[in-house]
C-alpha cells in the first residue's frame, strides 16, 4: 500500500499536528515501509498456527516459575487524596485551563 502526501496531511490534522514538508516527506516514507512490511507478515501461511489470547498463555503450563498475579477487585478509594492536592478542584474533577482552541 502506498502512503500519499495527502494521508499523512490527513493524519497529521487529526493529531493537531503541524509539519514540515520535510517532516511530511519523511513520515510517508516511514509509514510506507511499515505498512509493506505489515503485508510481507500477511503473506506468511499461519493456517497452522494456533492462535492464542495472551503471548504468556503457551509458556505458564511449561514454565513454573512464570505465574501471573490473580485477577482480583480491590477497593480504589484514593480521589478525595488525590483531589486534596490538585490547585482547582471541583469534586470529583479537576478543573484545567483551556489548551487547545480549534
Amino acid at each position: 500500500m502506498k502512503i500519499t502526501r495527502e494521508d499523512v496531511l490527513r493524519v497529521a490534522e487529526l493529531a493537531h499536528l503541524e509539519l514540515s514538508d520535510a517532516e511530511v516527506e519523511k513520515y510517508r516514507e516511514q509509514l510506507d515501509s511499515i505498512l509493506e512490511y505489515a503485508g510481507k507478515l500477511n503473506e506468511l501461511d499461519t493456517s497452522n498456527v494456533e492462535p492464542m489470547a495472551h503471548v504468556l498463555a503457551a509458556e505458564t503450563a511449561n514454565s513454573p516459575n512464570l505465574t501471573l498475579r490473580d485477577d482480583v477487585i480491590a477497593p480504589c478509594n484514593v480521589a478525595a487524596e488525590v483531589l486534596k492536592h490538585a490547585p482547582d478542584a471541583a469534586a470529583p474533577y479537576f478543573r484545567v485551563p483551556k489548551v487547545i482552541e480549534r
